[in-house]
């Protein structure tokens, strides 16, 4: 996207978000565990009567994009990359950031990473308990992510200098 709007004459490209549901354990067991009782929690509360209907202005499906997406993603497989799991957003009816990434905190740092380095500049996360998830994932799972970050971009940003000095040979050479 961001190469497509350069050569389209952006000067400024387009920013890129993803958002997900992280479900951590310390184990990868504990995490799959904990997952499959997280989508059976949401589908009891959707049998219970909180319908998810309520959440699309009482349409069956929902009228955004976004959450079609989620849906057409969730209905062609459970399971992508290493950690993005689907249930999750088939169970809510793709209301909002609804997929998951499941997996130890280092699976789902890896998992994030993997997204940082395809280009995405803004990764948003908030869990299922939205108290206990949040600590947990900024215990464990955002310091490896800003380690990591750091690494690469000082890597970027050597690799640009390099080529610069490089260009620079080649002009005065």
């Amino acid at each position: 996207m961001k190469a497509a709007a350069k050569s389209g004459g952006r000067t400024e490209v387009p920013g890129i978000q993803v958002a997900f549901r992280p479900i951590i354990a310390p184990t990868e067991e504990l995490a799959w565990e904990k997952a499959h009782r997280t989508v059976g929690a949401i589908k009891a509360r959707k049998e219970k009567g909180e319908a998810i209907t309520k959440r699309h202005n009482g349409q069956a499906q929902p009228q955004n994009t976004g959450s079609q997406r989620l849906i057409a993603i969730a209905e062609a497989g459970e399971r992508y990359d290493r950690a993005l799991w689907t249930p999750t957003a088939a169970a809510t009816g793709g209301a909002g950031n609804s997929n998951a990434l499941v997996g130890t905190p280092e699976t789902v740092a890896q998992a994030l990473l993997d997204y940082y380095d395809l280009g995405v500049d803004i990764l948003s996360a908030r869990g299922y308990d939205l108290l206990d998830d949040a600590i947990d994932f900024g215990r464990y799972v955002i310091p490896i992510v800003r380690e990591e970050v750091a690494k690469r971009d000082a890597e970027h940003d050597a690799e640009r200098a390099a080529r610069a000095t490089q260009n620079l040979a080649a002009v005065n050479g």
